[in-house]
């Protein structure tokens, strides 16, 4: 994407030129973007194991297998009490995958992840997690032990979240494509960054911890709000000459994670 883009993009959030060439060569230095030899700028590799979670969002149903009541486990003991980055990769590694410490040093999610621990495994070392953890599957808890476990992850709450985002999403559908062009990329963006993120670092629990009808609903709520902003945005990504098959670039959906760029909908 060339920058005169960027800095035209900016302009929608009240960022100036000088900010936005600010941020860039501060991403650039973290080897998080880099420049083509046309002057254009792109994820670099350092990305690109965020990029690929981020943009995943959109296949969550085929990321799911049936639940079998048993779980997957990772010991950090040996990883130490590391501050710093090693542990925000770490906590962030959790983070996008789902996991909840059951005990001090022993994290679980419940194994309903397609392609089973090895998969997940892969994608914990992708993102960061120190390849000297060991990842294992865990079952037969007794019941005390898996009451414990499930009541790791708040479902109440969770359910909750996908009907408030679920209702804004669908409130915003109603209205957005007869806002002014400019009012309509910009509310948009934000809002379906919000969404994106929420499925980002969903943890994707199986039925019985919680019911899939409220997620389900949500995700499809997210699917027409990504068209519509597409759409809103696709004459803007045509008149500056850039790609716009995928949609804009938020680099801060999340920034509560690494502060790493994502698609803000692929």
């Amino acid at each position: 994407m060339p920058v005169r883009v960027l800095i035209a993009a900016g302009e929608l959030f009240g960022i100036g030129q000088n900010g936005i060439r600010v941020e860039i060569a501060r991403l650039m230095a973290r080897g998080l973007i880099a420049r083509d030899q046309r002057g254009q700028y792109r994820f670099a590799d350092a990305s690109e194991a965020v990029q690929d979670r981020v943009a995943s969002w959109t296949e969550i149903d085929e990321r799911l297998v049936e639940w079998d009541g048993s779980w997957i486990g990772v010991h950090a003991a040996g990883l130490g009490r590391s501050r710093g980055p090693a542990l925000r990769l770490r906590e962030r590694a959790f983070g996008f995958l789902g996991f909840r410490e059951f005990t001090t040093n022993l994290w679980i999610r419940p194994r309903n992840l397609r392609g089973g621990v090895g998969e997940v495994r892969r994608q914990l070392h992708a993102l960061g997690l120190d390849p000297s953890a060991p990842v294992f599957a865990m079952d037969e808890f007794d019941t005390e032990a898996d009451t414990a476990a499930r009541s790791l992850w708040d479902a109440r709450a969770l359910l909750a979240s996908y009907r408030k985002m679920r209702r804004t999403l669908e409130e915003s559908e109603r209205h957005v494509l007869r806002l002014p062009v400019e009012q309509a990329m910009a509310e948009t963006f934000l809002l379906g960054g919000r969404g994106i993120r929420m499925l980002t670092f969903d943890p994707l629990l199986p039925p019985p911890i919680i019911p899939g009808a409220e997620r389900a609903s949500f995700v499809r709520a997210m699917r027409r709000y990504n068209r519509i902003g597409r759409k809103c945005w696709s004459a803007f990504m045509r008149a500056h000459g850039a790609p716009h098959m995928r949609s804009p670039v938020n680099l801060r959906v999340v920034s509560d994670a690494g502060d790493l760029p994502a698609v803000a909908g692929a």
